[in-house]
């Protein structure tokens, strides 16, 4: 389990990578959360990773399908990624995954289920994090 943990990765990777991911995460993986997000690519156009990574997730953030629990769920990401004393983009990053992640068991019935479909959240993110790794020739 431990290495689903993404922040101890986030900061090797490149910041293109870590814009691919942030938009994997908020466009594709969202959808698992009942998330329909279609970014405005008008305000992402010419902007740095850096830049792009928080516009995006400041995008992401104004959709909010269900506000009481996406505050919460924010909340709980939030104190989860500031734990883990991250900076820049990699804090951002950490903190948008761990909020897709959280919000996607909507449709769990049981705290066993939610569990489970947590954790299969957290497998697709390690293995698409792991896929931009070997694009960008990045050891884990």
């Amino acid at each position: 389990m431990s290495d689903l943990e993404l922040h101890k990765y986030l900061p090797k990777l490149p910041e293109i990578a870590l814009q691919e991911f942030t938009e994997w995460c908020v466009v594709e993986q969202s959808r698992a959360a009942g998330i329909e997000f279609i970014p405005d690519k008008s305000k992402l156009e010419k902007l740095i990773p850096n830049e792009y990574i928080w516009q995006l997730i400041d995008q992401f953030m104004k959709v909010k399908p269900d506000a009481i629990k996406a505050g919460l769920v924010s909340a709980i990401a939030g104190q989860e990624a500031d734990s883990h004393g991250l900076l820049g983009s990699a804090i951002m990053v950490d903190f948008i995954a761990l909020y897709v992640k959280y919000l996607i068991p909507e449709n769990g019935n049981t705290p066993e289920e939610a569990k489970q479909l947590i954790l299969e959240a957290a497998i697709q993110q390690y293995e698409k994090l792991s896929e931009l790794a070997d694009k960008y020739n990045v050891q884990f």
